[in-house]
């Protein structure tokens, strides 16, 4: 099963992570195969939706002193941590079949792998399913934060968030950014991170599932980033043969 391309940059600073998902969706129309584009970070991170201004849902002056990075992405969505969760990109093609002019068709391809990769990590325990509606945001500031207010096509455990996206489209294909929640930010630094007198703290507390829980170790951490960057890459490619599959079936 080969029909992915999966690329690996490794290590880099959230502004070249994100220049980076940029450029392969400028030359998306040039790659043969859609593409699975995995990274991790340099120290703290953060980004935001392309029309989002941080500075009106983050206390800048302390997520300086914390040392967090923060970059713009080029897809839209909310503010997210990328200090307790896995983050990757896909890339399809507009000439490849599993791309879609229906926005919620792309999203729901790439999350049904990430549900079906999460539940084979997990032992296909939990009933994770795709939420059908978006929630209601407690307040304006939950509306920014991915993790403060699910939407629709996320991966879902019982109410909860276990995977979100953003994307963009454009004539030469899509760019999917995913986020899977591994552990859950500790609360002393969401107070001193987010601005005063919201409900963003609270909301993510209730909304949030996490996948390793607490007390997780840096090498576990690891070790399910590792699992997870493979068991994705399977589910995607089992995704175009069924596409592929369907396809042959309408033919016929």
């Amino acid at each position: 099963m080969t029909r992915w391309q999966v690329l690996d940059t490794g290590v880099q600073t959230a502004e070249e992570n994100m220049r980076l998902d940029a450029d392969l969706l400028e030359r998306a129309d040039q790659f043969p195969r859609p593409i699975l584009h995995l990274y991790d970070w340099i120290g703290d991170s953060a980004t935001y939706g392309y029309f989002t201004d941080p500075g009106d849902f983050l206390n800048l002056d302390k997520a300086k002193t914390l040392s967090l990075r923060l970059a713009r992405r080029p897809t839209g969505g909310g503010i997210i941590f990328h200090i307790w969760d896995m983050a990757f990109s896909v890339v399809v093609p507009s000439h490849s079949p599993e791309f879609s002019m229906n926005t919620l068709e792309n999203y729901a391809l790439v999350n049904n792998a990430v549900l079906n990769a999460i539940k084979e990590l997990l032992g296909n325990k939990p009933p994770l399913a795709l939420t059908p509606d978006d929630f209601a945001p407690w307040d304006d500031h939950c509306s920014h934060f991915c993790m403060a207010k699910p939407t629709k096509y996320d991966v879902m455990w019982e109410g909860r968030k276990v995977a979100g996206a953003a994307q963009r489209k454009t004539k030469k294909g899509f760019l999917h950014q995913g986020s899977i929640a591994l552990m859950m930010p500790p609360r002393e630094y969401l107070e001193q991170i987010l601005l005063p007198g919201t409900q963003v703290k609270e909301a993510m507390e209730v909304h949030t599932w996490p996948l390793l829980g607490k007390g997780v170790s840096e090498e576990q951490v690891s070790q399910a980033k590792e699992a997870l960057s493979t068991l994705l890459a399977t589910q995607l490619t089992l995704s175009s043969l069924l596409l592929s599959a369907q396809a042959e079936m309408i033919k016929s």
